[in-house]
């Protein structure tokens, strides 16, 4: 059983990834970020997930800076967003984040969207990123089968990670099954539902565990082997997040909660938000 939250999946090429970590998205980029991920780092999280978008890189930096936290012992994650797709594009604006950041690099960086035609340069851009040792780790995110097949057509190098929306009632069991095939750890956004959590299926099984909804789903995704990014501003709910690894739901628990899928987004269609 995964058992602390220091437990680490190990990706293509050997990097240590933690199984749970903090989302900062829709967190301001002042106090309110700072706060999250110096509590986040104080309840032993070390990982942290970021993005150009959320305009929060900055407060992130910051956080890491205060917290007192090796920067050896850390996990950090950014994206490249839509605009700045395309290879001199791209190398550009991890430039940027970096500098936002405050860092010499990051241990993951990803691909935020496919969009339709330019994620292929983009990867390239990944690619001399990854080969000059200044990214730790690459891949994607929200992308599908059919993507990650047009990425395998023009590069040997293989996505790392695949960030999607990942939860009960999305649980993408061929997408997961492929990415497992293909050595692409899977990692979850949005796993705790945007908050509707309210099925008998979770209550129950939380109940006979002493957890809560979020935690019994929390601990679902880990036992599917997929790292999970939950996000929270509040210093109890992150710590109650992270309590997540003394114990362990049976083969039957997992199966209720698989069955609750009904493959709902709450997030866009990587099929129809096209750029």
């Amino acid at each position: 059983m995964t058992n602390s939250l220091q437990s680490c999946t190990v990706l293509r090429g050997g990097v240590r990834m933690p199984w749970l970590g903090l989302g900062v998205w829709k967190m301001d980029n002042d106090a309110q970020v700072v706060s999250a991920v110096r509590a986040a780092l104080d309840a032993g999280y070390r990982s942290i997930d970021t993005a150009a978008i959320y305009r929060n890189e900055a407060g992130v930096g910051q956080a890491i800076r205060e917290g007192g936290v090796p920067r050896s012992e850390l996990f950090v994650t950014t994206k490249i967003w839509n605009e700045d797709q395309g290879y001199d594009k791209t190398l550009a604006a991890y430039d940027a984040s970096l500098e936002r950041l405050g860092l010499d690099h990051v241990d993951l960086l990803l691909i935020h969207w496919p969009g339709t035609d330019k994620f292929v340069d983009t990867w390239r851009a990944f690619e001399k990123l990854y080969a000059d040792g200044r990214v730790r780790a690459v891949g994607v995110s929200n992308f599908n089968i059919r993507h990650l097949e047009e990425l395998k057509r023009h590069s040997d190098l293989v996505p790392m990670v695949n960030q999607v929306e990942y939860h009960p009632l999305l649980s993408q069991r061929e997408l997961r099954s492929y990415c497992q095939e293909n050595r692409i750890q899977l990692e979850a956004w949005s796993p705790l539902m945007q908050g509707n959590l309210d099925h008998e299926a979770l209550r129950s099984i939380g109940a006979k565990h002493g957890k809560s909804p979020a935690q019994v789903v929390l601990r679902w995704d880990i036992q599917h082997g997929v790292v999970t990014i939950p996000k929270s501003v509040t210093p109890a709910r992150i710590a109650e997040n992270a309590n997540v690894f003394d114990f362990e739901l049976s083969a039957d628990e997992m199966a209720l909660i698989d069955d609750l899928n009904r493959d709902q987004r709450f997030g866009p269609d990587p099929e129809k938000f096209l750029f």
